[in-house]
């Protein structure tokens, strides 16, 4: 294939630049940025018109098909829960068992387990009342529970299927969700207490604020559903997923479980059963039970897909970027050049989301963007199944790193916590970093292990 004389690397790089270019001067929506920003790719490696056309379409195709199932029934199972009070009887549950003295230590796992179903920033906007209340009556800052809360929240919405961005960037890794469940737990835990409780107590000394003038309630149900139940209908597809994972291959063989069984246990977890499961738990017993009817179920349900179809189509935007980056073969020349500076996947996926990310703010975006990249490096190269979800948490990890003003989330937390801008960036974007930092020095340490 001919290429410009400043060669592919060349195309890559004026790809990049042109995607960051549209995002942040035109404010051309991201989705149509990737896929600008992938024919130029293609045009500029000397690739014919009619193979970039078919590349899009591969791209879009491969990716979709796994990705957009996966994150329309998290969406939907995700609406149910949060329509029918579940975070906030989560919430209360875990701040009774560890009472006041440690209520920062209850919001951190709050917000671990809420936002596995439901999306970061509905999570937050469902859960702040809380933090407000716990201010209310300690005189302590908000930042001192707050802090803890969002790290749970930002902590597993990053590392912790199925949550859509790391979804997506599994999908486009090639990577078991099994696998990245279980190692974003592991790496995750951790980098929660270090951003969030730890980090919480230093920064509420620095900065003591109060309840915002202003204070909207959600509205939530009178009668809250059982904990036991909401905690048991999030553990059955999670669980269901892993077991699929760790049982399905040798280690299922060496126990002696038959191939009937495991091929069951396959079935029941493949992300596909194992949600739908879930949703239907969800919709009969969170749902019906909570008085709901069936048409105000569907409303609720109907509502919860606008927003995943936005990741739906920003993933496989980046499935064309990654497939552009193959078939040019770019991907190739990239880990070439990269072999003599940056040898490691793992480091070269959690700089490119980093720098992706404080670029052009959105987290997702930078998600796809370094796993579009980061695939096309490690074509040809056999890496284990967990090694491929420990370069998944990597991107995510990489993707989190510094929020600040040109992040939605940055506004959510400056707004709702009643900050400035300053203030924001001494609390939120240094959280954010300091999750984005412990959890890569995690991934390491365990991807070294398993090498």
């Amino acid at each position: 294939m001919e290429t410009l004389n400043f060669g592919l690397m060349g195309a890559v790089f004026i790809g990049i630049t042109l995607l960051l270019v549209l995002i942040l001067y035109f404010k051309i929506q991201a989705f149509l940025s990737l896929l600008i920003a992938s024919i130029a790719i293609g045009l500029l490696a000397g690739m014919p018109p009619s193979q970039i056309v078919e590349v899009v379409k591969n791209g879009m195709g491969n990716t979709l098909g796994f990705v957009a199932t996966v994150v329309g029934l998290g969406a939907l199972f995700g609406a149910i829960l949060e329509q029918s009070g579940g975070a906030t009887a989560i919430a209360n549950y875990l701040l009774k068992s560890f009472g006041e003295k440690n209520a920062s230590w209850a919001m951190m796992l709050t917000g671990f387990i809420v936002a596995i179903p439901v999306f970061f920033d509905v999570a937050f906007i469902i859960l702040i009342p809380l933090v407000y209340s716990l201010q209310k009556r300690t005189g302590k800052s908000l930042l001192f529970y707050g802090i803890p809360l969002l790290a749970g929240l930002a902590i597993t919405h990053s590392f912790i299927p199925p949550t859509p961005g790391p979804i997506a960037v599994a999908d486009i890794l090639g990577a078991d969700l099994g696998w990245v469940i279980l190692f974003g737990a592991i790496v995750g835990f951790p980098a929660a207490i270090l951003s969030g409780p730890l980090f919480g107590k230093y920064i509420a000394k620095k900065i003591k604020v109060g309840i915002p003038n202003f204070y909207e309630p959600t509205e939530m149900p009178a009668q809250l559903p059982p904990v036991r139940l909401i905690l048991g209908i999030i553990s059955i597809p999670i669980l269901l997923i892993v077991l699929n994972t760790v049982f399905s291959g040798d280690w299922g063989t060496s126990m002696g479980l038959s191939e009937q069984f495991k091929s069951i246990l396959g079935f029941l977890g493949h992300p596909f059963v194992a949600l739908i499961i879930a949703n239907l738990l969800a919709w009969g017993l969170l749902g019906l039970a909570s008085g709901y009817t069936k048409n105000q179920l569907l409303e609720i349900s109907s509502k919860s897909l606008a927003p995943a179809g936005v990741i739906i189509l920003l993933t496989g935007a980046g499935g064309v970027l990654k497939q552009m980056l193959i078939e040019t073969g770019a991907g190739e020349q990239l880990a070439q050049s990269l072999s003599g500076a940056v040898n490691s996947p793992l480091v070269f996926a959690f700089l490119v989301a980093a720098i992706v990310r404080v670029m052009q703010g959105s987290a997702t975006v930078a998600m796809i963007t370094s796993a579009g990249m980061t695939a096309s490096l490690i074509e040809g190269i056999a890496l284990s199944p967990v090694q491929l979800s420990l370069l998944v948490i990597a991107v995510s990890a990489g993707a989190t790193i510094f929020s600040h003003v040109n992040d939605s989330g940055f506004w959510l937390v400056n707004r709702y916590f009643g900050l400035t801008e300053k203030q924001t960036l001494q609390s939120w974007s240094v959280m954010t970093t300091i999750i984005s930092l412990s959890a890569f020095i995690f991934v390491c340490v365990v991807y070294v292990f398993f090498s």
